[in-house]
């Protein structure tokens, strides 16, 4: 893998209306190296064999098999079903230069490293999964096939520390059919160190089929000053589509656009209270460095508080022609963080 490095930028206050200050940045985060000569089951043919374990455990309705942390190469047409994999300091399941591989049912736990890593993958279904204490939850790299889909899996207390800290992430991931949809994710805060919930990176989804971020469930963040909810262009790329998402408490901002075209934040709710590190419910400006064009934000309730208990909604930055669909949105939505249940995460 090739190691990307971090792209940090810091911003000087801005006064808009009611806005406050500014704190963001474009936060690619470092490619995540998989310690292949490390692992426990390391499979180069397309019948790898995922049978070891060492014993089983059942926790509420899901039975899990213990098994040590899985590293495959140029696998493809085999599914990981009902793993418990403690990583300790590796990554719990990295996958390189593979396709065609469903990863369900798993428990991912207890790593200072990533849950699910994929690298140079295509047709990869991370499906019903549960992470809980590791660095990242599925981080996926330079995927330019499509078929990344990453949906329904639940997610608790990411660990970071920054640049890591997401629950998903794309870094240049291209094509159709690539999917972060339905998940819930909870970090406590105190019992957690997240960044951006949500992360797409350098990523292209296609006219026909853009990258969606749809109807995802995340409660919490902080206390990250960059932090935050769902980010849609960072350091560009193009056709993402957050929609239908819910947020309550995410962090720093609730949902962005920070670079790239076509991009679209649709019909989501955000709710915020006033913390020490909040500032924004939805922006859309180039922090990141990349230029934004034919940016649609429609259809959002936003209600979010500020650091000096201020509502303070959404805001362009005034550079921009006028996002698509901006006077549709409500920024002192009739909301509060009743929008998300009070118990989001139901897997152990």
């Amino acid at each position: 893998m090739n190691p990307k490095n971090p792209c940090w930028h810091r911003f000087v206050p801005l006064a808009v209306v009611f806005f406050t200050t500014f704190l963001f940045s474009c936060k690619k985060e470092d490619a995540v190296v998989p310690p292949i000569s490390t692992a426990v089951i390391s499979d180069t043919g397309s019948a790898a064999k995922l049978s070891v374990s060492l014993a089983t455990s059942s926790t509420g309705t899901q039975t899990y098999l213990a098994s040590p942390v899985i590293t495959l190469n140029n696998v493809s047409n085999i599914t990981i079903n009902g793993k418990a994999i403690v990583g300790g300091n590796a990554i719990a399941i990295c996958l390189n230069n593979c396709h065609d591989i469903q990863i369900t049912n798993c428990k991912l736990y207890n790593s200072t490293n990533v849950g699910i890593n994929l690298y140079n993958c295509y047709n990869i279904t991370v499906m019903g999964n549960y992470f809980t204490n590791v660095s990242t939850g599925v981080y996926v790299d330079h995927a330019s096939k499509g078929g990344i889909v990453v949906n329904s899996n639940q997610f608790l207390n990411m660990k970071g520390p920054s640049p890591r800290g997401q629950f998903i992430q794309f870094n240049n991931v291209n094509g159709a059919n690539n999917q972060i949809n339905s998940n819930k994710c909870e970090n406590i805060l105190g019992q957690s160190n997240p960044e951006d919930a949500i992360s797409l990176y350098q990523s292209y989804g296609t006219a026909t089929s853009p990258i969606t971020v749809c109807g995802n469930q995340i409660r919490g963040g902080g206390p990250s000053a960059s932090g935050g909810g769902i980010m849609l262009g960072d350091c560009g790329g193009a056709y993402q589509k957050a929609d239908g998402n819910t947020l309550v408490n995410p962090g720093q901002y609730g949902i962005a656009i920070s670079g790239g075209s076509l991009n679209a934040i649709t019909n989501n709710l955000v709710y915020g209270v006033s913390q020490s590190f909040t500032n924004i419910g939805l922006y859309v400006a180039s922090f990141s460095g990349a230029l934004i064009s034919s940016p649609t934000v429609s259809g959002n309730r936003i209600k979010f508080y500020n650091s000096s208990g201020a509502i303070n909604g959404g805001w362009f930055a005034s550079a921009l022609v006028i996002p698509g669909g901006w006077n549709t949105n409500n920024w002192n939505a009739n909301i509060d963080a009743s929008i998300l249940p009070a118990v989001l995460i139901t897997k152990h």
